[in-house]
């Protein structure tokens, strides 16, 4: 057994648990989040808390207990403080524009890109900047991976899109090579 599968899991107020078959619902102010599940488990509601019983003592049921464990309470926090991510845009020219509920990125193409949210998230820019807000912290990883996929960072100029606190491992060019080779 997973000793984070073995903790369990703080309802806060607001916050309502509900489990049939194999399907969880979490809903709270922020929405409503559903997730289905393998047999393997049982989710057990105790006042303000639930936990997570494996059904049995198979291999897989406990190798996936802390795993089946962080996903409710990941569903939890984000009804209740939701989940963001935030991309920069480096390079020069390099713009984001909010058109109604749709992101236009205009980031060196011959055609600015368009990105529409999927339910259940939204967009927040400032100059340079992308932050996607979710109630679904996969979801909201889903799409922030798809917009940084649209022009990743290169490692000669570090242009590009990139996560907030990434670090792009710069590289030297052909000059710097060149130049260290005749010397």
């Amino acid at each position: 057994m997973s000793k984070i599968g073995k903790m369990p899991i703080v309802l806060p107020e607001g916050v309502k648990l509900d489990v049939s078959g194999g399907t969880v619902t979490v809903s709270g102010p922020t929405g409503v989040l559903t997730k289905k599940f393998t047999r393997l488990f049982e989710v057990t509601k105790d006042g303000n808390s639930a936990s997570i019983l494996t059904k049995g003592k198979s291999k897989e049921a406990k190798s996936v207990q802390g795993t089946y464990r962080s996903i409710i309470a990941n569903m939890v926090k984000g009804v209740t403080q939701g989940w963001q991510k935030s991309l920069e845009l480096v390079g020069t020219g390099y713009r984001v524009v909010l058109s109604g509920p749709k992101l236009i990125v205009t980031i060196g193409y011959s055609h600015p890109v368009e990105v529409n949210p999927p339910e259940g998230i939204k967009f927040e820019i400032e100059k340079s900047k992308i932050t996607i807000i979710g109630a679904d912290k996969h979801l909201v990883g889903q799409v922030a991976a798809k917009i940084r996929d649209i022009r990743p960072p290169e490692p000669y100029k570090g242009k590009g899109i990139m996560y907030k606190d990434e670090v792009v491992r710069r590289k030297p060019g052909k000059a710097a090579k060149a130049q260290g080779a005749a010397a």
